[in-house]
């Protein structure tokens, strides 16, 4: 891996291959007129996005995301990517308001210890937020627009498959409303303890859903709503048998090029569910009249405040290793929950 960057280089990460990343060191980019500089601080790992890039899992043929500036090149390698990245403005090009100078901001950028950018791209941390949860701000948002697609309504039963980084948080906003029960689906003993500390009211490993016939344990059954949040496409068809008549199931996975096969007979057809897909670059059309990504973004804050995420924080390593955490969480996903690159001074 490259050394530790000096004042006149930015590092910079690239996967290059499957399996394989670099850390490059390119010049120190100055600002130019309407542009900042901003030193990174800390950036968040998704390991459910990254690691389908890592592995090569993501389709070549479309934008890593057709909504973010900084992701609108292909997977195809090599390719820089991350977008949950907090720093602070270090350089201030011509035009620019003096206000920005040493503010600590969020922006979708790829993992790198310097970037360049527009104010418009850049979102202020508040000043009650410390910077490392202020990098669960796209997670959290994610969590939101999960809920508000979903629809949870007073006294439903809701079930969560999959307590990841997403899960945990989707949790943790569900937890605020007042459900009927709110049950989650996950097999690693490290997360059924902090979905119990985000309000889970009852967990169940992958085993425990179903009983030997392959139908819904009776404490699961029945499920009004549904969420999706574990990464596996084979869950889905476990959500199909969690559902009852008319139940709305909300996917929030995004399984890349992975096959996904679902068994849409029998009472899944007679039952009229609902397969809601989720993704949270934009708002659904219901909401569209009175919310926008702003007023998103004030309550994927307030929930920061109010659930305190760097508790989900296992891991923290500088970007040089950058490698070494990808093959851990290709090879032992269970020991991580949610991993940063930080970036000394």
């Amino acid at each position: 891996m490259t050394e530790t960057t000096s004042p006149e280089t930015a590092s910079q990460l690239w996967f290059t291959a499957p399996f394989e990343v670099e850390v490059r060191e390119v010049p120190l980019a100055v600002p130019g007129p309407g542009e900042v500089r901003v030193r990174s601080l800390y950036s968040a790992v998704s390991a459910g996005t990254e690691l389908l890039l890592y592995r090569g899992q993501l389709p070549n043929d479309m934008a890593l995301d057709t909504t973010l500036e900084s992701l609108q090149e292909s997977s195809q390698y090599p390719v820089p990517f991350g977008y949950a990245c907090v720093g602070e403005v270090q350089q201030l090009g011509e035009g620019v308001d003096p206000a920005w100078q040493g503010q600590r901001v969020f922006s979708f950028q790829p993992h790198a210890s310097h970037f360049i950018a527009r104010p418009e791209q850049l979102i202020a941390v508040p000043d009650d937020v410390s910077s490392q949860a202020a990098v669960f701000l796209p997670n959290m948002e994610t969590a939101v627009n999960l809920v508000q697609d979903g629809h949870p309504l007073l006294g439903e039963r809701v079930v969560v498959l999959g307590q990841g980084v997403v899960g945990l948080l989707l949790s943790g906003v569900l937890a605020q409303h007042p459900l009927a029960s709110l049950k989650a689906v996950e097999g690693l003993s490290q997360r059924q303890t902090l979905a119990r500390a985000m309000g889970v009211h009852s967990l169940f490993s992958p085993g425990e859903a179903t009983d030997g016939a392959g139908h819904a344990t009776a404490s699961l059954a029945d499920a009004d709503l549904i969420y999706e949040v574990s990464g596996h496409p084979e869950a889905l068809n476990l959500a199909i048998g969690l559902s009852g008549y008319a139940s709305r199931i909300v996917i929030g996975s995004w399984y890349g090029s992975k096959p996904v096969s679902l068994d849409l007979g029998g009472e899944a057809h007679r039952n009229r569910l609902q397969l809601i897909t989720s993704q949270v670059s934009t708002l659904a059309p219901a909401l569209g009249g009175r919310w926008d990504k702003q007023r998103r973004f004030g309550v994927a804050w307030d929930m920061i405040r109010r659930l305190d995420p760097t508790q989900l924080i296992t891991h923290t390593v500088p970007l040089q290793e950058a490698g070494a955490l990808y093959q851990q969480l290709h090879e032992a996903p269970s020991d991580i929950v949610q991993s940063l690159f930080h970036y000394p001074d």
